[in-house]
């Protein structure tokens, strides 16, 4: 049993603060506990480690939908030390949870369809009609520009068009803006001082009505942008529908209407292979063509955000705006450099399993593709006449199993067992007690049962689970282009290896 300790809220908000300042790498001065936390970027991983943290401090395992529910540091310190005093009690899966907090179980049925309604005054009929393709664009405007994929989706569009890139950033201003975009791009060494003049940052907020622009902004941009790129989204896996929804799916509206008005834009829209989730496509090959009707049993919020979204952009589409769809898996590292995100869960689980010397024995296929691959397939299709109106699948052609990976571990000496799922998630309580290990991070996902089923995350992902994604138009559509999709093999593996372990995220040996 956890010991519960006594903190008044001002001293967890004093802890919380200087905990998100290391997290983000930044002074303790310039976090401002009334601000949202979501404005400060933190992803899944990220908000689980500041989770998992206030465990040591408090004696007990906050929900993470905590985080919804007081997104502020602030608000969150005070409901936590409220907590304090309500009574906590530990769960057999070694997950402590509130007796009074909402876990993931308690998420609310939404009926998907009812949700996917697009204003109807989004049509392009009003707006000047544009000559298809658009292969010589002067502007172009981009969502998602300070993530992982919109990095290189701009590197790639830097290099294939001569036109200036207006990317879409939250920031205080201009100024600020431009010094997140370039701070992205230099955390995955893509940067060049060349490109300065030709990315403009454009204040704004995914999540708010006209995509966060005043009435003169929005209009100045519809007349001025000749198609859009729609990569952003806020990714989180922690997160409900209702926590999503704004930036997700009436993001994506807004970024419809942004598109229809004054002259009829393209919209290239970053999907996700997460709108086949439900099980009614579990065993089933999914073509790129294929309908995408069935939501029932998709269960995280991140998904479900993501069906609704591409609803509406199919919606947009059937009203006549020219639209292509990429449908891209969980993205890896650049398979040339390595460079990738190790905040995500593929390597933050990797790593994990490494320390505890144990890898789950579950049936799941790696079909991660590199992000160079998905971003130059997303920039060359785009630009293709045949590929308006059109779905593509950015899946690895030819992904492998789990074992793949934890035998190429094995081959350089590596003792690793492996074991049933309930016997490793014992392991994984027992062994994964500190934030040394980053599953201890994870623990939420890895060990909470929810759903009508009381399934754990990773039960969701089993390649039974799940249906089999067909790439083989996407394939097609990219031959002769020179874009192909880097085996996922020993040479892979060690150039992310060499990658993680240079900038110390992996300490082999």
């Amino acid at each position: 049993m956890t010991v519960k300790q006594s903190y008044s809220a001002a001293e967890i908000q004093a802890w919380m603060v200087a905990h998100l300042a290391e997290v983000l790498s930044v002074d303790a001065d310039e976090i401002d506990p009334s601000v949202n936390l979501e404005s400060y970027g933190l992803d899944s991983a990220q908000a689980m480690t500041m989770v998992s943290q206030l465990e040591k401090l408090l004696g007990f395992q906050p929900s993470p939908l905590l985080l919804w529910h007081y997104p502020t540091i602030e608000s969150l310190s005070q409901r936590l030390a409220e907590e304090l005093e309500e009574g906590t009690e530990v769960q057999d899966t070694g997950v402590t949870r509130s007796t009074n907090t909402a876990s993931f179980s308690d998420t609310p049925v939404l009926d998907l369809q009812a949700e996917a309604v697009l204003d109807p005054t989004i049509h392009p009929g009003g707006a000047i009609p544009v000559a298809l393709p658009v292969t010589q664009p002067k502007k172009i405007f981009l969502t998602g520009g300070t993530g992982f994929l919109g990095a290189f989706i701009i590197r790639e569009l830097l290099k294939q068009t001569k036109a200036e890139i207006y990317c879409l950033v939250r920031a205080a201003n201009l100024e600020e803006g431009k010094v997140k975009l370039q701070k992205n791009l230099e955390g995955y060494a893509i940067w060049q001082d060349e490109y300065e003049s030709r990315i403009i940052p454009v204040v704004g907020d995914l999540s708010e009505p006209s995509l966060g622009l005043s009435s003169t902004q929005f209009q100045t941009l519809a007349a001025e942008i000749d198609t859009i790129y729609h990569s952003g989204a806020l990714l989180n896996y922690v997160f409900p529908y209702s926590a999503l929804k704004a930036a997700n799916v009436l993001g994506t509206q807004e970024v419809l209407r942004l598109a229809c008005q004054v002259k009829v834009k393209p919209v290239h829209y970053v999907s996700s292979v997460a709108v086949f989730e439900a099980p009614f496509y579990a065993g089933k090959v999914v073509k790129e063509d294929d309908d995408f009707s069935h939501w029932e049993g998709i269960y995280l919020g991140y998904s479900q955000t993501k069906w609704v979204a591409e609803k509406l952009v199919k919606i947009a589409s059937d009203r006549g705006l020219p639209v292509t769809i990429h449908r891209p898996p969980l993205i890896a590292g650049d398979s040339e450099t390595g460079i990738g995100n190790t905040h995500d869960f593929i390597n933050l689980m990797a790593k994990g399993c490494l320390q505890m010397g144990y890898f789950p024995d579950v049936e799941y296929m790696l079909d991660m593709s590199p992000v160079d691959y998905v971003s130059k397939a997303i920039v060359h299709l785009s630009m293709q006449k045949d590929a308006i109106g059109q779905a593509f699948h950015l899946q690895h052609p030819e992904p492998v199993g789990l074992n793949v990976l934890v035998d190429w571990i094995r081959s350089f000496g590596y003792q690793i067992d492996i074991l049933p799922y309930e016997e490793w998630q014992a392991k994984l309580i027992e062994s994964a007690t500190s934030t040394d290990n980053p599953l201890y991070t994870l623990r939420p996902f890895l060990l909470e049962r929810w759903s009508d089923e009381q399934l754990t995350i990773p039960d969701l992902y089993l390649k039974a689970r799940r249906p089999h994604i067909s790439c083989e138009e996407t394939v097609k559509a990219l031959a002769g282009s020179g874009v192909s999709c880097a085996p996922i093999d020993g040479k892979l593996f060690m150039t992310y290896t060499a990658y993680l372990i240079q900038n110390g995220f992996l300490t082999l040996g």
